[in-house]
């Protein structure tokens, strides 16, 4: 499949954002549900502010979400690093909790399957089970699910059905990338059509996708749009092709009118559709002012798991450069030794901590080779990468000094620090330090309270994004 230059998404008519952003807020008020978003790896919030972030789903904590007061709230499942029967029992748990709520409190909800950009992920398991809870414990009945990958922060941008993947100046359509070669969630599609065809296994066919086109949406089209998805029945997919924010407003503003003439749908979505959906304005980049409020000579963290192209480049620049840094490698492929990764672990600690003291800022990071089992079983090859990442968390865990920061590299190094290592319950989204990048002050539970929690996911940012970061913070 061609690739495309990315002057391309400059192709298409331009709208009046202003314009659409009045709509939206009037279009939005009259929704009246909670906005439950179900993130597979803590990177989702990196296009929204002031939201909430849960870690768990205890009943008690879907009740504060409801007591939140802003419409949206994500809650952290990190689905991407579990087995298919772990994400299948915990999205059950999930709504059962969800259901249970929603009737005490006699408020609706809509949810959002929130997953990766690269169209990695338990697909279509999540979404599947989320319908059949629902379904099976309410009178709600799914018309359609909308499939939205589209993510401008991120370089993923959906053109005539296909989805691509910005990388230098050329489009590269998502099939042809490293991503769709995941040893788990790999795929081999670029035409979002048949992406749903070949992720159900043939249950519901390309010719029965319903597409929203980019001419509509620009066109602002809204009566054509909300009849396309009026006429969507039996949980049929719907995808939505999107070059920028304008096309998901107007898209929004059809499935306002949809859901309004009593239409229901389930969402599986990258992070622009929430930041539209929860009505969330535009903020700053965050700068360091803004996350270090606190006078410390201790270093910061940066901790890398994520193995894809883009952060071992990342990683190579922000170890050339000349920031007073202590580059400190982790060897994973230790796991299947004798002792295992705890001798490893104790090392990697004792070296962290006494760069830290010193004031140097440490970048822990897994070795740049991939290991691999030499099996074609996907659920083996995820446990021996979720016990690496077990051990490469204990070493946040361990460390006693307290640093000005931490990065975490990597959608599942970033949960599993998140939740294991900080203990974080309840975090707020402040904002994004880099576009797609997106920052936690962490909670007073956690193991560092009110401390900046910079999550970077893997395949975003250029290749001196990382090393950008760091240098802000350092500064």
């Amino acid at each position: 499949m061609n690739r495309l230059a990315i002057q391309e998404i400059d192709n298409y008519r331009k709208l009046d954002s202003a314009y659409l952003d009045t709509r939206l807020g009037q279009a939005l008020k009259g929704i009246e549900r909670k906005i439950l978003v179900l993130d597979d790896d803590p990177t989702g919030v990196q296009t929204v502010h002031g939201i909430a972030v849960y870690t768990d789903w205890e009943l008690e904590s879907i009740r504060n979400m409801y007591d939140e007061a802003e419409s949206m709230v994500f809650i952290l499942t990190n689905s991407r690093g579990m087995t298919q029967e772990e994400t299948q029992q915990i999205h059950t748990e999930i709504m059962q909790r969800v259901v249970q709520v929603s009737n005490e409190r006699q408020q609706k909800f809509l949810i959002i399957s929130r997953s990766d950009s690269t169209l990695r992920g338990h697909y279509p398991l999540e979404t599947e089970v989320i319908r059949k809870t629902v379904e099976a414990l309410t009178p709600i009945r799914y018309d359609g699910e909308v499939i939205f990958p589209f993510f401008q922060e991120g370089g993923r941008y959906t053109i005539r059905d296909i989805h691509y993947v910005k990388e230098g100046y050329e489009l590269m359509p998502a099939g042809d990338t490293e991503f769709a070669s995941d040893k788990t969630f790999g795929y081999t599609a670029s035409n979002l059509k048949d992406w749903c065809e070949e992720k159900t296994g043939g249950k519901y066919l390309a010719s029965s996708v319903t597409s929203i086109s980019l001419e509509d949406l620009r066109a602002v089209n809204i009566e054509k749009i909300c009849d396309q998805l009026i006429n969507v029945t039996d949980f049929n997919k719907i995808i939505v092709n999107a070059v920028g924010y304008d096309d998901v407003k107007v898209f929004v503003l059809a499935l306002m009118k949809a859901i309004g003439q009593g239409k229901e749908f389930l969402f599986r979505s990258a992070a622009s559709l929430t930041k539209i959906l929860g009505n969330v304005s535009d903020k700053p980049l965050l700068t360091k002012k803004d996350l270090i409020q606190i006078n410390t000579t201790q270093g910061g963290i940066v901790i890398i798991g994520s193995h894809v192209n883009k952060t071992s480049k990342q990683l190579e620049a922000l170890s050339a450069s000349s920031l007073p840094i202590m580059t400190i490698e982790f060897n994973q492929h230790l796991v299947m030794a004798p002792k295992g990764l705890e001798p490893e672990v104790q090392r990697v600690v004792e070296l962290a901590e006494s760069n830290l003291v010193q004031g140097k800022t440490v970048v822990i990071y897994t070795r740049r080779d991939r290991f691999d089992l030499q099996t074609d079983n996907k659920e083996e090859q995820l446990k021996v990468s979720v016990r690496i990442s077990d051990s490469l968390t204990s070493v946040i865990q361990r460390i006693s000094v307290s640093p000005s920061f931490i990065i975490a590299k990597g959608g599942i190094t970033s949960s599993d620090v998140g939740t294991k290592a900080l203990k974080v319950k309840r975090a707020l989204v402040m904002g994004q330090v880099k576009p797609g990048i997106p920052v936690w002050m962490t909670g007073k539970e956690s193991k560092y309270p009110n401390m900046p929690y910079v999550i970077f996911p893997g395949n975003v940012g250029e290749v001196e994004t990382l090393k950008e970061i760091v240098a802000e913070l350092m500064q």
